[in-house]
């Protein structure tokens, strides 16, 4: 809770610099089912909890056309759907079930009509935190490092400047705090929050 507060705190400062994208377990099932639900409503009120749910996620769309103007119509209080890039071009059904994958030609189509140069989304363990497709035009970047406490992968995240907004990715890796006779409970119930607990002296 603490960690979401602050990053909407950056975003507060710097609402034009700092951008989140909503990662992949943030609909309403998950939450209740990692405990992040109940933290909320804990610390604060069931309001506050569904404030938390209006929020959007990355990937691309089981059609072409659409433009930035169909995005900013959404609306956003809704689950997230899923997408993932895929490197052979057109689309498929995804790996993971529920909505689409999408090819390098997906991409190239949506960034020309809305003149973009490359599109960055989340959604995806990667294992160095952070992956470039699609020739350079789609970016996945997950925050998560040692995600779950069982794969082993960095975190990432990207630090845009200059006028040519080149992306520049920073990695980093996980920290445990808990002894390990305890981190099995903390990764069940704030797995998906990326949340660690301090215990003992400091």
């Amino acid at each position: 809770m603490e960690v979401i507060l602050t990053l909407f705190g950056f975003k507060l400062l710097y609402p034009d610099n700092f951008h989140l994208l909503r990662g992949n377990h943030e609909t309403d099932n998950m939450n209740q089912m990692y405990g992040f639900e109940g933290e909320v409503k804990a610390k604060y009120t069931a309001q506050m909890f569904q404030l938390f749910s209006e929020v959007m996620h990355g990937g691309l769309f089981s059609e072409d056309g659409v433009t930035l103007d169909d995005l900013r119509k959404i609306e956003r209080n809704r689950q997230p759907p899923d997408s993932d890039p895929q490197p052979q071009n057109g689309r498929s059904v995804s790996k993971r079930g529920v909505s689409c994958q999408f090819g390098p030609d997906v991409t190239e189509r949506f960034l020309e009509q809305n003149k973009l140069d490359y599109i960055v989304r989340s959604h995806e363990v990667k294992s160095e935190g952070y992956e470039v497709t699609h020739s350079g035009k789609c970016i996945t970047v997950f925050s998560a490092p040692n995600y779950c406490d069982q794969m082993g992968n960095k975190g990432a995240y990207i630090h845009l400047r200059g006028s040519d907004l080149k992306p520049e990715f920073h990695q980093f890796t996980a920290v445990v705090f808990a002894p390990s006779f305890l981190l099995g409970w903390v990764t069940r119930v704030h797995c998906s929050h990326r949340v660690r607990f301090r215990f003992g002296s400091a």
